[in-house]
């Protein structure tokens, strides 16, 4: 996985002259290009998303897919290409900075405060929010009924099991009213039922008109809620479709996915 920096960010633009046109969309990419020791690790990679849309970002380990994530999340900042919102240049932008502007992050490791309560966890994320005493205790009781995580209230975060956990960051998430998540991992360390669970999630955060992002290794699960997903392979976009047109393209196949794409895979509730 690659570690977030701080490095400065050139002047030159870069980019790749075959991507996608992708002005049309709320969060886009132009040609990120990220370099360590002399070796571009990511290398012009375009992508992007609108509100009320499921995009998967996907590629093995090393691909560039965690790097390239993060320059959309903030914690990176690339050496050439932009990132936009709503035609707005955020490359420049801290991630604290981005989250003001809507965009959310949920990040792998845990964002739960052990030694807090789950209402107390949702609290201290809407106490930084411009809301009064009466909003704030409205909106955290909102949140934990829309998350189901209502009846652990009191319940300390370190007591929470995996899927119980993911809920109440998906909460503390939303505390910030965002137009953009993006998750890295969600469904890592969470057993079967949990997995369900986040992508009925998901797919209701969708229906509310939030964009996601989701970059994970569990590229099955990750299809099944997807509209659509970008394949990186050595630092580069490889193919991009949606999860119906990628278990026929050829690169996706060869490069990462394999026989065991097809096995099983479902699509709308659909086999394939």
């Amino acid at each position: 996985m690659a570690v977030p920096d701080e490095a400065a960010m050139d002047d030159d633009d870069g980019g790749m002259e075959d991507a996608p046109d992708l002005g049309d969309l709320d969060l886009h990419t132009r040609g990120l290009v990220k370099r360590y020791g002399g070796r571009r690790v990511v290398d012009g990679v375009s992508i992007g998303l609108s509100r009320g849309e499921v995009v998967g970002l996907l590629g093995p380990n090393g691909a560039g897919k965690t790097t390239s994530f993060y320059m959309v999340v903030g914690l990176i900042q690339p050496n050439e290409g932009h990132v936009y919102l709503d035609g707005h240049d955020i490359t420049r932008l801290r991630m604290h900075r981005r989250a003001r502007r809507g965009i959310g992050y949920l990040a792998q490791s845990s964002s739960v405060f052990r030694k807090l309560s789950v209402w107390d966890n949702i609290m201290a994320i809407l106490e930084l929010q411009p809301l009064s005493k009466t909003e704030r205790l409205q909106r955290c009781e909102d949140l934990l009924e829309r998350l189901k995580v209502g009846h652990l209230r009191a319940s300390m975060g370190e007591s929470l099991s995996g899927g119980e956990r993911r809920r109440v960051e998906i909460a503390r998430c939303l505390a910030s009213d965002p137009s953009f998540i993006l998750l890295d991992e969600p469904f890592t360390g969470v057993d079967p039922r949990a997995i369900q669970d986040i992508q009925d999630i998901v797919s209701e955060l969708k229906e509310d008109g939030i964009g996601i992002l989701i970059t994970d290794h569990s590229f099955r699960e990750t299809l099944e809620i997807t509209d659509r997903a970008y394949i990186i392979f050595d630092g580069k976009l490889q193919t991009h479709g949606t999860p119906a047109e990628l278990v026929h393209d050829e690169a996706a196949q060869r490069l990462y996915f394999g026989d065991a794409l097809t096995r099983g895979l479902r699509i709308g509730g659909t086999e394939v």
